[in-house]
């Protein structure tokens, strides 16, 4: 489980100018390799002022000191007993000589000795590397061990990714995310190096097919043309390797060691090239993060604490028991402390109320937010961690961060966002999904949504919107209707909040639960010829022309102006969008928008069929409504010089 590639021997600065410092161990009690010693660090480094998120520098602790030779005594003070005798001065001489050759003997034989013994010292360390290396191969594939295993003193942390630079740190602010469009990349799924299009791929197999950092910065210009601003990526971190009867950890939510990088998907040069080629383009970069829990391959009752990397003792574990649907319901602390996963893959939940837990976290975000340049992170599961340990995590990030919390109700998620950023927005998600996957939804519990949402969340316009993740089944799974689609697509990018397009929903990908909503994106060949990919570039196109112009729109809340059964319209900064659950199939029909806030007489553009309308003297819309297809509008002066329908 351990890349034999990261530097070892690391651990913490030397302390300057403080005589009360206490002093860092030389060698970690820990039958691994040391790389940063933490534990009694972070106690030193508030101790003396020092910053909490200090790089290390390298030094060679591999030995334990030896302990400093006695001086010799000079061949002077050997024979001082002749100062007390009266011999003559040759006397004298002949036996200082002969004391100083002896003396020159024993100093060759000790510096011998002392050589032999740090050439022993250097084999012995060499072996017990190897050893310890063959030892956690070893262990990892047998799974035998338990998790009560003998405590450990704390892992070494240390500055791991194999990179000796750091990229530029991020200063993006939630305000700057609040104006970027996200596409969803599952690293595995995405691109390969090799730029096959070919290349098999089987979602059922649940294995890894092959994507990269490498492939995915080989196709920027698919996502970019599609006017996405921003790019999600799968965690980035060691996984378990054992090919389960769940599969791999393709996905990425199965670590077992935070500080070294999945060398399925490349090395540290690779992730931080694609950093590089995202921020050439002026978009901004998100990776995924889990906290909670870390992967072990088999029951929760073999679970071996030591091959888990920094958090190597059951003291960092809370012990196990299953969550219940009793506690989803009715005990949130059970949410927390209990575990998830199953007896194929138990998924070890973490104490992050550890003061080495929380501070190791809190260390290891900062360092790899800096190192790869990233700009915010989404983070996993984070309705199964207490809320008092989200706002130092954000904190220590210091970029922006999206917390998944996986619940519909508004009152329970909507609060999490006291603690981060934002909270991806799984309320209008279930709300969306049944209001327009069939001409019986409700268009009107949807509206209670989102009006909910805007009284309990602190700020809903930098909420994530979704109506597609790797976790939820595609919506053409549940309806072939691409009108129905469309409408939801179209809803999801123009309303309050960051809009987020899963990657595949481009190309009408249909999967259903996991693993089938898992698919290669490269089997499309990178299609931009589907209704679909030019249908979510010109949404896009027209939110971003409308942030360009009319700066308030990000923070103008959504207001809906008209609404019955089958359909509702939302009117947001100047962008008027009118959206339908009746499907392909329907009769063409007209409905009147008042209260849009268009002057009397002022020509909007259709951005979808490129056709003008004009505002009656009362400042109402009259919408001709096709084959289930949403309609978009804005003032024509609003898209001038912008290439939106010809302007």
């Amino acid at each position: 489980m351990v890349d034999k590639s990261l530097p070892a021997h690391l651990r913490f600065r030397p302390l300057e100018n403080n005589s009360d410092e206490k002093s860092l161990p030389a060698t970690p009690k820990s039958s691994r390799a040391p790389e940063l010693y933490v534990g009694n660090g972070i106690e030193v480094y508030h101790s003396t002022g020092l910053e909490p998120y200090q790089r290390a520098h390298e030094v060679d602790d591999a030995a334990p000191e030896l302990s400093p030779a006695p001086d010799l005594v000079s061949p002077e003070k050997e024979l001082g007993y002749l100062s007390d005798v009266k011999y003559s001065q040759d006397e004298k001489e002949a036996a200082l000589v002969r004391e100083r050759r002896k003396h020159i003997r024993r100093q060759r034989l000790r510096i011998t000795i002392a050589l032999i013994t740090f050439l022993a010292v250097i084999a012995i360390a060499v072996g017990v590397g190897l050893g310890v290396t063959n030892s956690k191969k070893s262990s990892s594939s047998a799974q035998s061990s338990n998790a009560t295993a003998p405590s450990l003193d704390p892992a070494p942390m240390g500055p791991p990714w194999n990179s000796t630079t750091s990229l530029t740190k991020s200063s993006v602010t939630p305000a700057q995310w609040r104006g970027k469009a996200i596409y969803q990349v599952l690293t595995d799924r995405f691109s390969r190096t090799d730029k096959s299009t070919t290349a098999a791929c089987s979602v059922g197999a649940q294995s890894y097919c092959g994507g990269s950092w490498a492939g995915i910065m080989n196709n920027l210009d698919y996502i970019q043309d599609m006017g996405f601003t921003a790019i999600w990526i799968s965690p980035v971190t060691l996984q378990l390797s054992q090919n389960t009867t769940e599969g791999e950890a393709y996905h990425g939510y199965w670590q077992q060691n935070i500080f070294e990088l999945n060398s399925n998907f490349g090395n540290a040069s690779d992730l931080q090239a694609l950093s590089t080629a995202i921020h050439s383009r002026s978009m901004y970069l998100m990776v995924d993060v889990v906290v909670n829990h870390f992967g072990w391959a088999g029951p929760e009752n073999t679970v071996n604490v030591t091959d888990f990397y920094p958090f190597n003792q059951t003291s960092y574990f809370h012990p196990y028991c299953p969550i219940t649907t009793f506690d989803y319901s009715s005990n949130q602390t059970g949410v927390e402390d209990c575990w998830l996963g199953d007896s194929t893959v138990a998924l070890a939940d973490l104490d992050t109320t550890n003061d080495f837990v929380t501070n190791g976290y809190y260390s290891w975000i900062n360092d790899l937010t800096t190192t790869f340049g990233i700009d915010g992170h989404r983070i996993d599961t984070v309705k199964h961690v207490q809320k008092s340990f989200w706002p130092g995590f954000n904190k220590a990030a210091g970029v922006f961060c999206m917390g998944e919390v996986f619940d519909g109700d508004p009152l329970y998620t909507c609060p999490y966002q006291d603690s981060l950023d934002s909270v991806l927005n799984y309320p209008l998600y279930y709300s969306l999904t049944a209001a327009f996957q069939n001409s019986s939804g409700d268009i009107a519990a949807l509206n209670a949504t989102i009006s909910q949402i805007n009284s309990a969340c602190k700020d809903p316009t930098l909420l994530g919107n979704f109506i597609e993740n790797h976790d939820q089944p595609r919506f053409l799974s549940l309806t072939s209707d691409s009108a129905l689609d469309k409408n939801v697509i179209a809803f999801t990018i123009l309303g309050d909040g960051i809009p987020i397009i899963y990657e595949g929903q481009e190309q009408g990908y249909f999967g259903g639960d996991v693993p089938s909503n898992r698919e290669a994106i490269w089997t499309s060949d990178y299609s931009t010829k589907n209704s679909l990919y030019s249908f979510i570039g010109s949404v896009n196109q027209i939110r971003n022309q409308e942030i360009y112009k009319s700066p308030d729109y990000l923070t103008d809340l959504q207001s809906t102006i008209y609404m019955d059964k089958n359909n509702i319209a939302m009117i947001k900064g100047q962008i008027v969008g009118v959206y339908t659950n009746l499907g392909s199939n329907s009769s063409d029909y007209s409905l009147t928008l008042d209260s849009t806030g268009y002057a009397a007489n002022t020509t909007v553009v259709e951005i979808l069929s490129c056709s003008n309308i004009t505002v009656n003297a009362t400042g109402s819309l009259t919408v001709q409504m096709t084959q289930g297809l949403p309609r978009i509008f804005t003032p024509q002066s609003q898209l001038l010089k912008s290439g939106v329908c010809y302007l």
